[in-house]
């Protein structure tokens, strides 16, 4: 199992170059602080294309966390056990840095990622602003990408059609997560709770 690590994960300031860095400078993983609204003008540049270069960018970011934070890892081997704690710790990494509040539910065959505050929210009666969710779920399948995990994903709640939060289905297509590893239904519930008392 790996251990979250505050140092790993916090951002550090260089002030000479005028970097964002997550973790260590070492590790490479610049940031760049984008508000929601940049990302809907890159879109809207993109015209016709815009949904596969909205799922690409994600999918290019979701597999550059991955690698940052756990560099030359080979996943093949590792256990569903060692995988959900990798794939915590990477939602962890984008709450840190203002993805939303991002949580995830382990099923047998699908995980659902649910995200509570996205980025899609404050800008939410811009008709353009369902591609921040075409962003999310191309993070998310590049990182079931890297973890060797093929996947089929799609948004089946959004904050832009109502709802509170936005959540990700993501059915496993060859892999299932073990009995120890899954969750039982009540833990949405407590974790959302709990969230909403921060």
């Amino acid at each position: 199992m790996f251990k979250k690590l505050k140092k790993e994960l916090q951002i550090n300031i260089d002030e000479k170059e005028g970097l964002l860095y997550l973790g260590e400078k070492s590790k490479d993983l610049r940031l760049l602080m984008l508000r929601p609204i940049d990302i809907i003008e890159i879109s809207e540049f993109a015209g016709i294309n815009a949904e596969d270069i909205l799922i690409w960018v994600g999918k290019t970011l979701g597999k550059m966390y991955i690698e940052k934070i756990f560099p030359q890892k080979n996943w093949s081997n590792e256990n569903s056990s060692t995988i959900k704690e990798i794939i915590l710790t990477f939602l962890e990494t984008l709450q840190l840095c203002g993805f939303g509040f991002i949580y995830a539910i382990f099923k047998k065959k699908h995980v659902l990622i649910i995200i509570e505050d996205p980025l899609s929210y404050e800008e939410k009666e811009n008709i353009m602003a369902k591609n921040i969710c075409l962003l999310y779920q191309g993070i998310f399948n590049g990182m079931f990408e890297t973890l060797g995990i093929e996947v089929e994903s799609e948004e089946i709640e959004c904050v832009l059609k109502g709802s509170d939060k936005c959540v990700f289905k993501c059915d496993l297509l060859v892999v299932e997560f073990g009995d120890e590893d899954i969750d039982a239904d009540k833990d949405q519930e407590a974790v959302s709770g709990f969230l909403s008392t921060l």
